[in-house]
């Protein structure tokens, strides 16, 4: 429709800038062979205000005449606008033919329509395309023709970014992606398995400080109680293995050691196993 409504408008514009300077050509040659008497005036019998104008014909004449040569006049201004908008109008609608017709052909390109691969072969193959394409029917095969150079200019173009190249980069990504949250959810288990070693680690050494402080104040205690039970002679040692708790030490002295038969020395060995549980 707006092709129509512009291709009319164009046209009446045209009809009425011959239409005018006809009438006013002729209009003038008509009114001078009546005035050189070759023609005979236009005759009608005008009243105003109750008074009657016999030769108002010839008044008329003359004055459409005049009206005529005066539009005239504005014609060539009229005609140089004219063809500054269609000079504008159609480098814009060939612009943009040919802009949608080489959408349409790169479009093709990019899916793997075109196979030939010589220039004439492939510019035809291109203009074959869009001469069967329902959206360019009405299109110039001038436009066609210079949308499909452009389309073979541009065929590495598409080439490059056709579609299947394009879906297998997007597969690519998506693939990449999804291995990147595999590697960060398993670095966040590895995270919180070292954080939790680290805590159990820490605590172990804890409780072993503690466990040692402990023993070296019970071997503080038993080296200061044993030398005054038995003399700095006789003082039992503790055997070198490694003594964690008191029941430990306990059961070192399960037997005691050999003295002499005598009391005072079952009486010494009797406290010192005292002492010691």
């Amino acid at each position: 429709m707006r092709s129509l409504v512009v291709s009319t408008g164009w046209v009446m514009q045209r009809l009425m800038f011959l239409s005018v300077a006809l009438l006013g050509l002729g209009s003038l040659g008509y009114t001078l062979a009546c005035t050189f008497g070759f023609a005979p005036w236009l005759e009608m019998t005008a009243t105003f205000g109750g008074v009657g104008y016999p030769q108002a014909g010839q008044v008329v004449q003359i004055g459409v005449t005049v009206l005529l040569l005066g539009l005239c006049v504005f014609l060539p201004a009229n005609a140089r606008i004219m063809a500054l908008e269609t000079s504008h109008r159609r480098f814009h609608i060939g612009m943009e033919d040919v802009a949608r017709a080489y959408r349409a052909s790169h479009a093709a390109d990019r899916e793997g329509v075109f196979k030939l691969k010589s220039e004439f072969d492939s510019v035809r193959e291109r203009m074959a395309y869009l001469r069967d394409h329902p959206d360019l029917a009405e299109l110039e095969p001038s436009v066609l023709e210079i949308a499909s150079q452009m389309s073979h200019v541009s065929r590495d173009l598409a080439d490059t970014y056709s579609d299947r190249s394009i879906e297998r980069a997007r597969d690519f990504l998506i693939q990449r992606q999804q291995e990147i949250e595999d590697f960060n959810t398993r670095l966040d288990a590895a995270k919180a398995t070292a954080t939790e070693m680290r805590v159990w680690i820490d605590k172990v050494e804890l409780e072993e400080s503690v466990a040692q402080a402990q023993l070296s104040r019970l071997q503080g205690e038993l080296s200061d109680l044993l030398p005054e039970l038995f003399g700095p002679e006789a003082a039992p040692t503790l055997p070198p293995r490694k003594v964690s708790n008191l029941r430990d030490v306990s059961d070192q002295w399960d037997e005691p050691p050999d003295f002499p038969e005598n009391d005072d020395n079952r009486i010494v060995a009797l406290l010192a196993r005292r002492a010691a549980e």
